[in-house]
């Protein structure tokens, strides 16, 4: 049986990347991102609780991570987790959870009217606007095809 380890996530960076070269130049790009739900307790008050996620990225999107991604920067991220085990300074065994990134999009915030870059590990890295592929059907043409 096939399985699957996909993560979605839209949220905000929550400090500045930390960028690592290594030898031969790859670059891993490591930083937080803040995803929030919002919800109303039973006594009408607003609440908001707040998960933090480890993101890693390596190679030429690490790169655009480095030049362009900075605290407070909203993403759409898609990737996998991982665990990492290590033991700490203390002797103490430590297991850490992370979301290898595959694919992420830089949102623009509302008072921006740019739409958004997505970046793709299937494409190398490269950049290309949110617009849809011009190989794909608009989406009114499929609903105005179907029989119901």
């Amino acid at each position: 049986m096939r399985s699957i380890n996909k993560v979605i996530l839209i949220g905000n960076v929550g400090k500045d990347p930390d960028i690592q070269v290594f030898e031969g130049g790859r670059k891993k790009a490591s930083f937080s991102l803040a995803t929030t739900e919002r919800y109303r307790d039973r006594t009408g008050a607003d609440q908001a609780v707040t998960e933090w996620h480890n993101c890693v990225v390596w190679g030429p999107q690490a790169e655009v991570v480095e030049k362009y991604v900075r605290k407070g920067t909203p993403l759409y991220i898609e990737g996998r987790i991982k665990y990492r085990d290590y033991t700490d300074k203390d002797g103490v065994k430590k297991r850490i959870t992370e979301i290898f990134l595959e694919n992420f999009s830089m949102l623009s915030t509302r008072s921006g009217s740019d739409s958004g870059t997505e970046i793709s590990s299937h494409d190398s890295g490269s950049v290309s606007s949110q617009d849809s592929d011009p190989m794909d059907p608009p989406l009114n043409k499929i609903e105005d095809d179907l029989p119901f």
